[in-house]
């Protein structure tokens, strides 16, 4: 079984700065993209950026949010500054990876629970 951890929202006011992590765990074998997706009520979720060699971004966070992984740990992070009240949402964590289970292979996508983070004007 895997799962993607995530931590670090919070209530931070406009201007400030966040972290996000995000840690898998489990019979990982590889670990190929990772990102940050975000939703508010009503919305669909929306690419923030994901990482996998390179980097990509949406247009409304590029410039402010910092999207690294640490391989050796299979965690992502995303510093998030200037924050900007419409940053406000629950984002979640995104995983394309590898399991080797019982002698075989098997691609999963999985997601995290989702943190929320609050950007007060």
């Amino acid at each position: 079984q895997v799962q993607l951890v995530e931590s670090g929202g919070g209530l931070v006011q406009s201007g400030g700065s966040l972290r996000l992590s995000c840690a898998a765990s489990g019979s990982i074998f590889s670990i190929n993209a990772m990102g940050w997706y975000r939703q508010t009520p009503g919305k669909e979720r929306e690419l923030v950026a994901t990482i996998n060699g390179s980097t990509n971004y949406a247009d409304s966070v590029k410039g402010r949010f910092t999207i690294s992984r640490d391989n050796a740990k299979n965690t992502v992070y995303l510093q998030m500054n200037s924050l900007k009240p419409d940053d406000t949402a629950v984002y979640y964590c995104n995983a394309g990876l590898v399991t080797y289970v019982k002698s075989a292979y098997r691609y999963l996508e999985v997601w995290g629970q989702g943190t929320l983070v609050t950007v007060s004007s």
